[in-house]
């Protein structure tokens, strides 16, 4: 199914206010019409004729004598360009109230579709493989969500406020066109064609254009969020100037990419009222000879109504015309949207898969794993760790340790070999029980623009302030968020500015010991603080690790020594396990990392 096509599923949930905007918009074309008919009646009123001519006339008089003929039929001229002015006024009225609730109804109906598609699309992406966010820019994602499905509502504008209206008006007018001179009609169709063949080669041209605005607005967006998020480094390495150079590069040649759209979506107004313009000549020169030849097949005041007519039709024409050119850029930024959500979704849990438990152990059979086909990062691990175990994974940089402990909660899935909980492999897990079984504390602490309560209690709202409070106290968080001005209720700031390392820290280590988690993994979660701040939190990670199954990722082997296991990692293989003292006394890489920390 085509992306057009796609879009309009999404309108299928409004389907009855749909009609009911067609039936609204068809009925106000009807009356809008009628305006201009009634001009033939007052004119020829006006001139002291009949209203209506008794014998003969047009098809669309022939109607009009049906429906309104008994109101013009007064005792004099005065009294019968009364009513006329009357029938006309009530036919204003009706026609612009069904007018506005067809344009209210189009907005509801293009709001609600562009808000099914930003959650749908949202939705998606929380399906999406951790990889797909790695090679993805967050002001890219952020412009697809925002923007994009933005742009994507000019699909149902044009659809149901200017394209499905504006046909409406052309069937309406036509058939009146029809009705007054099927002569003329017969010029003004026969030169429709002609206008279509002008515009087409625009679309194309607009469209690759409005791809190219899309992709360049995305890496505006992109250049702002990374500014937001490193101010810090902008203003100590002192490149505001360089970052601002950066900023007016790209907004330049975003700059360039409208220009170059615009200059060809706004060509087609010009073109198709330039084209309607010399049609309505065309009609005048033939009308004339109709309604002056010797024949006069056509009567001067109808002649009247159908070129009004005839220029009304001018406006329709242009915005069908400007369809094309519309939909181009709309359809660019679908294509943009529609990538996203064509992408292989890997989160979610499946048919056949079971809630996980734990009870005695975890293993690593022959574990690898390589991201996107690169170069392993694990080789053949094997690991078995039993409940209640605390396990240190310690070796040098770039050595998998993260990597290892990422394929427990199912971050990604291993290349080869398989893990294992009480001799389940993991995969037959959903990954939310799976995950629901751990806490994570690691170096980067992510907190949320809310709440202390709120990020402590993270996913779930059914925690009370209580027991929130308690997990704070067993974090060591309590004492310093009491002092926050407004307590558990203090706004954090974006990412937890607000607090320092050490705070976040205990902050995530509440929001571990909230939930209880049996299995806790702790990845660099007392680097980069000071030692008053790594007392405090190392007494809350003593806690948070009582009878729980942990797994420690340290880079300071002074932290780990009292683990029950210590797995050593090189180029993604364990190289050496055991306890601190029978590593140390191997001799091997341990011991040569172990030394050079405590020299140094």
């Amino acid at each position: 199914m085509g992306r057009s096509g796609r879009l309009f599923l999404l309108v299928r949930p409004y389907a009855l206010l749909f009609v009911a905007n067609l039936v609204a918009t068809f009925v106000a074309s009807v009356l809008d019409g009628a305006t201009f008919v009634l001009l033939i009646p007052f004119l020829r009123t006006l001139f002291g004729l009949a209203p209506l001519p008794e014998l003969g006339g047009s098809s669309v008089e022939r109607v009009l004598a049906v429906v309104v003929g008994p109101l013009l039929a007064a005792g004099s001229a005065q009294g019968a360009l009364r009513n006329v002015v009357l029938v006309l006024l009530a036919t204003l009225a009706l026609k612009n109230a069904l007018t506005y609730l067809a344009a209210v109804s189009s907005v509801v109906i293009q709001e609600n579709v562009v808000r099914d598609l930003r959650v749908q699309l949202f939705g998606h992406l929380q399906t999406l493989p951790l990889g797909f966010f790695q090679r993805t820019r967050g002001g890219q994602l952020l412009s697809r969500v925002i923007n994009d499905t933005d742009q994507v509502k000019t699909v149902v504008t044009a659809a149901l406020a200017s394209l499905m209206q504006n046909v409406c008006v052309l069937v309406v007018y036509v058939a009146i066109l029809v009705g007054l001179s099927w002569r003329l009609t017969l010029v003004a169709i026969v030169c429709a064609p002609l206008l279509l063949l002008i515009v087409r080669p625009v679309v194309g041209r607009v469209r690759r254009r409005s791809r190219e605005q899309a992709d360049q607005r995305g890496e505006l967006t992109s250049l702002v969020s990374e500014l937001v998020g490193s101010i810090k480094l902008v203003r100590a390495y002192v490149a505001d100037g360089f970052e601002a150079a950066r900023f007016r590069k790209l907004a330049d040649g975003y700059r360039k990419g409208v220009l170059r759209a615009q200059r060809f979506a706004l060509l087609t107004s010009p073109v198709s009222e330039v084209f309607a313009g010399l049609v309505i000549v065309l009609i005048f020169a033939v009308g004339t000879r109709l309604a002056l030849g010797e024949a006069g097949v056509l009567r001067p005041e109808t002649l009247i109504a159908f070129i009004a007519v005839a220029l009304r039709l001018m406006s329709p024409v242009k915005s069908v015309a400007n369809y094309p050119t519309a939909m181009a850029g709309a359809l660019a930024a679908a294509d943009r949207v529609f990538e996203v959500l064509d992408l292989a979704s890997e989160e979610g849990d499946r048919p056949g898969e079971v809630p996980a438990r734990f009870e005695q152990r975890i293993e690593y059979r022959g574990v690898s794993f390589a991201y996107n086909g690169q170069a392993p990062v694990l080789a053949g691990v094997d690991l078995q760790v039993l409940r209640g175990q605390v396990v240190a994974v310690v070796g040098p940089s770039g050595a998998g340790k993260t990597t290892l402990v990422d394929l427990l909660p199912r971050f990604y899935e291993p290349t080869h070999g398989e893990i294992l909980m009480d001799g389940v492999p993991i995969a037959r897990f959903t990954r939310t029980s799976l995950r629901r079984l751990m806490g994570i504390v690691s170096q980067e602490t992510i907190l949320l623009n809310d709440t202390v309560l709120a990020n402590i209690s993270y996913g779930r709202s059914d925690f009370t302030l209580e027991q929130v409070q308690a997990a704070a106290r067993a974090a060591n968080a309590h004492d310093f968020v009491s002092q926050l001005p407004e307590g558990y209720h203090t706004l954090l700031g974006e990412r937890g500015t607000r607090l320092s390392g050490g705070e976040r820290q205990r902050i995530a280590i509440a929001r571990a010991l909230l939930r209880d988690p049996p299995i806790l993994i702790l990845d660099e979660a007392t680097s980069a603080l000071d030692m008053e701040s790594e007392r405090l939190v190392q007494e809350a990670i003593d806690r948070l690790m009582a009878h729980r199954t942990t797994f420690v990722i340290a880079h300071r082997l002074a932290t780990v020594q009292h683990a029950d296991l210590i797995v050593v990692l090189a180029e993604g293989r364990v190289v050496e396990r055991g306890s601190h003292a029978t590593l140390y006394a191997a001799g091997g890489l341990y011991r040569r990392l172990h030394d050079m920390q405590f020299r140094t």
